[in-house]
């Protein structure tokens, strides 16, 4: 029989035992990801929860070490809930809203998700205006105050936490074991992703800086030696602006947001400081390491 034209088909090699465990251990890990997120994400499906009538449900996702949340946003609300004395339970199961954020609300069985929309509901629902005392031209200064620092300050803080060096972000979290190490790598991708597409992302370590320390630096000269952002009385915006330096001042240590603080901006550390007197009277209760607080 003629035989032209044929190949014969060499027997796969074997693979060899270092590059059998190299994938074994790159499909584990991949699994290991997954199944995170599977849970991260299932926190977000509702369990109803049985609250008083007229009483917000505030979900957020635990206390943290110095500060009663590690997130700028839920002390944003929660100090908005002590300003405007709206009575409120918290659930601290660490689940996301259907949006995948946090905080989140609810009262008498209507779901508000963001934290801003959160106030402007129950503004709207209990009609409570932290702000009447300002004129309109006040207000629209708050308003730039808040947005500069929440939507511009506040990504120059999850950069400086999640950039590159997760190591003090690491003893922030309120999760341990792999839990610890899987989760903050989890929000390390996701948040570089968010930094890409706001923009601020696409800049150097050192611009991304500059950008935060200007805008630290506004919020003090616009403070000056006013007890409160807008005045001498307390209003909406003191609420975000203290969930946001907050967490520099006592979540961040030895970042170069916290030096600027103390080095530099002391009439935003008393503010936060007097944010806390006024409002937080149990904040030693509200915190995981109540011996870790004391004041400079």
């Amino acid at each position: 029989m003629c035989k032209c034209g044929r190949q014969r088909i060499q027997p796969p090699k074997k693979m060899e035992r270092e590059e059998v465990l190299s994938w074994a251990l790159k499909i584990g890990g991949a699994l290991a990801v997954v199944a995170t997120m599977y849970t991260f994400m299932r926190r977000g499906k509702r369990v109803k929860r049985i609250a008083p009538k007229d009483t917000v449900v505030l979900y957020q996702i635990g206390r943290g070490p110095y500060a009663p949340s590690i997130s700028p946003f839920p002390l944003k609300l929660e100090t908005y809930l002590r300003m405007a004395k709206i009575p409120y339970e918290n659930d601290q199961s660490g689940k996301f809203s259907s949006k995948g954020k946090t905080p989140w609300i609810e009262y008498n069985g209507q779901i508000v998700e963001d934290s801003q929309f959160c106030i402007e509901y129950l503004n709207d629902k209990l009609g409570i205006d932290l702000n009447a005392h300002l004129n309109a031209e006040q207000k629209a200064v708050a308003r730039a105050l808040q947005k500069m620092t929440e939507e511009n300050l506040y990504w120059s803080i999850c950069y400086e936490s999640f950039g590159n060096d997760l190591s003090r972000v690491e003893t922030v979290m309120p999760y341990k074991g792999l839990k610890l190490w899987l989760g903050t790598r989890i929000l390390a991708y996701k948040i570089k992703k968010e930094l890409w597409g706001h923009g601020i992302g696409r800049h150097s370590s050192d611009q991304i800086l500059h950008i935060g320390s200007g805008d630290i630096k506004a919020l003090s000269v616009f403070l000056g030696k006013k007890p409160f952002m807008m005045g001498e009385h307390p209003s909406e915006v003191d609420c975000a602006i203290f969930g946001m330096v907050g967490q520099m001042l006592w979540h961040m240590e030895g970042s170069p947001h916290q030096k600027l603080l103390k080095e530099e901006l002391s009439n935003l550390v008393d503010f936060c400081v007097r944010m806390k007197e006024w409002y937080w009277p149990d904040w030693d209760k509200c915190i995981t390491k109540p011996d870790k607080t004391k004041d400079d």
